[in-house]
């Protein structure tokens, strides 16, 4: 639900401030705890459970396909 918002136009709108990319990797790291049985499992653990990459790889990777 929350992902689509973040990733949208991302080759346009890429932070380019860590301080920026950290801020929307927090959104990621929150909406990722709303899940009862992932709550207190590590934000890298709950990304390899939901098959998620973090927002900065798909960036990356964005950044090299376009």
């Amino acid at each position: 639900m929350v992902r689509p918002h973040v990733e949208f136009a991302n080759s346009v709108w890429c932070p380019y401030k860590i301080g920026d990319s950290k801020e929307i990797e927090k959104i990621q790291k929150r909406a990722t705890k709303l899940l009862s049985k992932l709550k207190n499992k590590s934000y890298i653990d709950r990304l390899i459970y939901l098959n998620l990459p973090t927002l900065k790889y798909k960036r990356l990777r964005g950044d090299m396909t376009v």
